[in-house]
């Protein structure tokens, strides 16, 4: 398999993305995060009409990258977050039908990356987490959650920061149909009639809209409030020995 960051695989107008840093449960990572841009600069240059986004190895993604915290300090752990965030809402807004197609663990950034997408997919066996706010103090993709599964259910997920298994998704609306797969890619055949899967529609979904520019500002100025305070790295440090995560990559974890 290549070693590229972000694999790409095009038929007609529908590309899919596949994270690959398997070995790190696609993990993001600071190059990660830029060669998802860099791909959807390609599918917008290239107007497509589907993107469908999924993770090689055992899991979709595991959310924001912790292998290197030693080597981290708060500005550099701030802009990161930041860059995620100006991610989500760029996927959130794109002029094109987004399909997340997720399997196994779905954690942190990596949820809210799921939840940015309009058609939610997912696999048997599929479990998500959003536990940064109540872990480290962190609102990043609040409001797009809570626009999917309703406030009250958004705020106790996100204060509990708890395993949210598959059933549980579907019933809340997270998760809107059963990821199927040829070839290793996401069957996009089996996207729900019911999904709103027509491109037109997001141009009217972007155009009625009213509030997109000042959400997304909003957004973002509240993640810098709730990561700017000193300490971040700390608290960060604090969640994974709470935690009790190894820093190894997960296909050698016990």
């Amino acid at each position: 398999m290549s070693d590229a960051l972000v694999l790409r695989e095009w038929s007609g107008q529908t590309c899919h993305l596949l994270l690959n840093r398997p070995s790190q449960g696609n993990a993001l990572s600071a190059a990660l995060v830029s060669a998802l841009n860099e791909a959807l600069d390609e599918l917008e240059a290239r107007q497509a009409r589907i993107v469908v986004i999924q993770g090689t190895g055992k899991h979709f993604c595991t959310g924001f990258d912790l292998s290197k915290l030693d080597t981290e300090d708060d500005d550099r752990l701030l802009a990161r977050f930041v860059r995620i965030e100006l991610l989500l809402q760029r996927i959130a807004r794109l002029p094109m039908v987004t399909v997340a197609c997720a399997h196994g663990r779905v954690v942190g950034a990596g949820a809210d990356l799921f939840t940015a997408c309009r058609v939610r997919l997912a696999a048997d066996g599929t479990s998500f987490a959003f536990p940064g706010a109540r872990g480290f103090g962190l609102a990043l993709g609040s409001r797009r959650l809570a626009r999917v599964v309703g406030r009250a259910l958004a705020l106790e997920w996100l204060e509990s920061g708890r395993q949210v298994y598959l059933g549980e998704a579907r019933s809340a609306g997270l998760v809107q149909g059963e990821a199927q797969y040829i070839g290793g890619l996401c069957n996009i055949e089996s996207i729900p009639a019911d999904s709103g899967t027509q491109t037109v529609s997001v141009w009217v979904s972007r155009a009625i809209d009213g509030d997109a520019l000042h959400d997304d500002a909003s957004d973002l100025s509240t993640l810098v409030k709730s990561a700017a305070s000193e300490g971040l790295r700390n608290r960060v440090a604090a969640y994974v020995s709470a935690a009790k995560l190894p820093r190894l990559p997960l296909d050698k974890r016990g």
